[in-house]
């Protein structure tokens, strides 16, 4: 298997933003997104595999996540993320051929452009109608304190203090080793600014902060079939939220619950979600 010590770290300007991004393999584009608190770094066992299939792998450091630079229009609502998605489409040259996969914050424009892409694949998010059915009963609000916590004045403090974030991968992805991840996080968002910006996206989707007006806003469903992916053991989002989600998935779409993983799945349960999705994707066209 290709290594990950051979993968390249690029930059590219889309969408305003001058984009980080790691790198593998050559062919067709495989867009990989991901979530909070989390870095590119995410992806570093299902990038290997995406090349060894014939696809060229490339995962960006979300607006706001160093090295990418924090936008000058501090703008993290839903539009602005789709905006970045189809830039960079278009930027790396996607073609009819591309494929997305996002995680958590990276499933959000994995879905809304999912028609874009010849396949897409989402990660412990579930489809925006499945989400809203459970998200405010009881015990999945108190999973949920962190997003009511970000809304406050109090939330770069929180986020700052020793252990939050660890804290949060231990309880989200229980009895996964996150040590190595933790560092890249630190790297990524362990600057005020970069803090700052990774909390914004929250303020955005409750909208306490308001929308930005430089994108047009997102309408219609899921754009296209898509393979949603969650851990039994998830401790950020239910896997009860799972129960109906195909039913909020355009025809043709698939859902698995991946046994003994939590929310980071694709780190946890590498060689099970690799293979899902390999066989999900399809040969490189």
């Amino acid at each position: 298997m290709l290594g990950f010590a051979v993968m390249e770290i690029r930059t590219i300007h889309a969408n305003g933003v001058e984009f980080a991004y790691l790198s593998l393999g050559e062919g067709p584009l495989a867009l990989c997104l991901h979530g909070f608190p989390d870095t590119a770094h995410t992806w570093r066992h299902l990038m290997p595999a995406l090349a060894e299939h014939g696809y060229r792998a490339v995962a960006p450091f979300m607006r706001g996540y160093a090295p990418t630079e924090v936008p000058a229009d501090g703008a993290y609502e839903d539009a602005a993320l789709v905006a970045d998605v189809r830039a960079l489409h278009e930027e790396l040259g996607g073609g009819d051929d591309a494929v997305v996969i996002g995680h958590d914050w990276g499933a959000f424009p994995a879905y809304a452009t999912a028609g874009r892409f010849r396949r897409a694949v989402t990660l412990a998010v579930p489809p925006p109608g499945s989400l809203a059915s459970g998200f405010f009963e009881y015990e999945q609000l108190k999973r949920s304190f962190y997003i009511f916590l970000f809304q406050t004045a109090l939330a770069e403090s929180a986020a700052a203090a020793p252990g939050f974030i660890d804290n949060l991968w231990r309880d989200w992805s229980p009895g996964y080793d996150a040590s190595e991840d933790l560092e890249f996080v630190r790297r990524s968002i362990g600057a005020p600014a970069n803090l700052a910006a990774a909390i914004g996206y929250y303020r955005a989707m409750l909208g306490t902060t308001p929308p930005s007006g430089r994108y047009p806003a997102v309408e219609g469903g899921v754009a296209g079939p898509v393979l949603y992916l969650h851990g039994a053991d998830d401790g950020c989002l239910s896997a009860d939220l799972t129960k109906d989600a195909l039913s909020h998935l355009p025809e043709g779409s698939r859902t698995e619950v991946v046994p003994g993983a939590g929310h980071f799945l694709q780190l946890e349960r590498p060689g099970e979600v690799n293979r899902l999705i390999l066989d999900w994707l399809g040969p490189a066209a």
